[in-house]
Parts: C-alpha cells; structure tokens; sequence
C-alpha cells in the first residue's frame, strides 16, 4: 500500500474526498526555500471550480502548514500540509455504495481493499486529494523558479477544439500561469466551454489534451534507463486521476517521420548548444539536452455522468445500472492544468537533487 514517490525529494498523499482533511507530507527539499503562503493559495485557485464547467463543489481550501517551516523558510525537514474537507454531501453514495460507476476506482478499491475503503466520492481515489499536490508543488514551483526554471502548461485540445501551439515560450508560460482557463489563443476559450457545455446539457462530459513544457533545465540532468526524465514525469503524471496517456516531443507522431527529419541535429550559437527542431522534446537518453522540455497528457472525459449506464453491484454479485448523483465536473482539463504543473514540478525537484545535491536549489 504505496502513496509516495520520488527519490531524494519525496511526497505521501494522505486523506480522502469526503474525510475531515486531505494533505501530503514533502520530504527532502532544502532548507532555506522561501515559502509564499500567498503564491500557494494562488495555485489552489487555480484548480478550483470556475462556473457551469465545473462542479457545484466549492471548498475554501483553507490549508494549513503544520510542519517543515519556520519564520517564512523550509527548514529541511518534512513539510507537511494538511487541506480541510468543508463542503461535502456524503449521503449522495450511500444508496450506490456496492455499484461500480463505471471509468471509476469503484470495484477495483473494494477488491484492493476487501471493503474497508472510504467508498465516499471516491475516497483516496478523489480528485479532491490532488489539491494537496497543487500546495505542496507551489513550494516546488517557486523554488524551480529560483533557479530560473519555468514551466507551463495550456489545453492544448479540449471538447474537440485546438488552441495554437507554443512560440514565444517565456512570455506564454508567463500569462498562461496566470488563467484559470489557460489557452493561449483566447478566442478558442469561448467555442471550447460551449462544448463542454453542451455536453453536459446531455448529461455527458468531455475530455481533452494539456501540453507542458519546461524552459531552464541544465544539460545533462536525468538518468539513463529507469530514472530517465521521461520515466519519473511518466510515472507521477499517470498518479493524476483520469490521465490515460503521456507523450514527449512529437510522441507518437514521430513513427511516421523518418530518421533524416526526426533527428534534432545540433549548432553552437554564441558558445550555446541548440538544436535545429525539438522533435524528442529536449531529452536525448533520458538526460535533458538543454532545449525546452516539451510533452502532452491526455486527460479522459470525466467518468461521473448524469447517463443511466450498465454495471454490477459487487455486494449481490449481479448486473445492475446506474445513474449518478452528486456534483461532478463535466471537464476537468482545465483544473487537471495546475496539478500537472505541481506534480511536474516536484519531480525536477527530485531529478535536479539527484544531479547537483539537496542542497542546489536553495543556493
């Protein structure tokens, strides 16, 4: 029963959707850090909910730091930030509790563990747990940012719409960390909630594809084989709930080019080493290369919808059906945004302390 991840740099979830708290413990960042209690509530709104494209649920958010800082700075020991639960309706699953919605954890947790799961809004399977990454990663986030290390990320696809792709990389990171719907081509914004809206008018949901990338990386950061960049981002980011597939550079679009044009070939430009295209997302066996960082997570359509459905009732051992009740997103793209941001965030973190020590980011 495994809740953390990372190496030198660590963190371990704890809590469920509809429990008194959720939280995560951070472990391993250096002391010195200064920590913006103000930048952390500002990366919690920007997973809240934002009108009809998201659930009815609000929560405040109102997170408290009860361990790994004093007087404003990290002190290198374990950071543990603790998120209340305020708003929850419980009663919404009591009368499904043996039915498994079908795209969510339902069954494969009373399997896992034999009944004793905190079944309630999906339990420690929640999305609502990810807010404590978004505390957590804030801290990870301004620390990168020290070091002159940014990272963005907009909807790159959502309800079968297209943003345009990145160019001006600092400036776009910039205002996109800065939108809680976070395109950069805002006349997309508009054509893309009326999808999702229309959506759940019919009682469905939408899902889409969130780019990121990452400019400041020193060369020569990564491991070869299993803790190459693109297997430790891999392995946090597939953590996020509803995260189905990860791609870096051009992904799987790359198959059907061919060596000539799929290679990155390389130039020196006043003493700096570039490269010509970005194909393989600034990685070359799994170790940066010093061009951006670039990859794409495909986030589902969110698997609560107001459809009546087929599925079992694990208790009778029977079919059943199901139509949901509660409050549930019909899009979570654009909140899923800043939890990819933290996760990615904290997993450099992990990756950079590896190369240069735990203590480089606080120097």
């Amino acid at each position: 029963m495994k809740n953390s991840i990372g190496n030198n740099v660590s963190i371990t979830l704890f809590g469920e959707s509809h429990g008194d708290a959720i939280g995560a413990v951070l472990d391993g960042i250096a002391p010195g850090i200064t920590v913006d209690r103000e930048f952390i509530a500002k990366q919690l709104n920007l997973r809240k909910p934002i009108g009809e494209i998201s659930t009815p649920r609000k929560e405040a958010d109102n997170f408290r730091i009860l361990s790994g800082v004093f007087e404003g700075k990290t002190t290198g020991t374990p950071i543990c930030i603790i998120i209340p639960n305020e708003n929850t309706i419980s009663k919404d699953y009591s009368a499904t509790r043996f039915l498994a919605r079908p795209g969510h954890a339902d069954y494969t947790a009373f399997s896992k563990y034999h009944g004793f799961e905190d079944y309630r809004g999906g339990g420690h399977f929640s999305g609502r747990v990810t807010a404590a990454i978004v505390a957590t990663g804030a801290i990870a986030i301004s620390a990168l940012q020290k070091k002159g290390i940014k990272i963005g990320t907009h909807i790159s696809r959502c309800a079968g719409i297209n943003d345009v792709e990145f160019t001006d990389l600092e400036t776009q990171i910039d205002s996109l960390n800065n939108k809680d719907f976070a395109v950069i081509d805002d006349s997309v914004k508009e054509k893309m909630i009326e999808n999702i809206l229309a959506a759940k008018k019919e009682g469905d949901s939408v899902g889409g594809i969130l780019e990121t990338v990452i400019t400041g990386v020193p060369v020569g950061v990564g491991e070869p084989w299993f803790d190459s960049i693109e297997s430790m981002l891999s392995h946090a980011l597939f953590s996020i709930p509803a995260v189905k597939g990860v791609e870096f550079g051009d992904g799987f679009a790359i198959v059907d080019k061919r060596g000539s044009s799929a290679n990155d070939e390389f130039f020196v430009e006043n003493g700096v080493v570039k490269s010509n295209t970005n194909n393989n997302g600034g990685i070359n066996g799994g170790i940066s290369n010093g061009m951006p960082i670039i990859f794409r997570s495909a986030v589902k359509p969110t698997p609560t919808i107001h459809i009546k459905q087929s599925t079992i009732d694990f208790e009778k051992n029977e079919n059943s059906e199901l139509l949901s009740a509660g409050r549930h997103d019909p899009c979570i793209v654009h909140r899923a945004r800043v939890v990819v941001d933290s996760i990615t965030a904290i997993v450099l973190c992990d990756i950079l302390s590896t190369r240069f020590g735990t203590d480089w980011l606080a120097n």
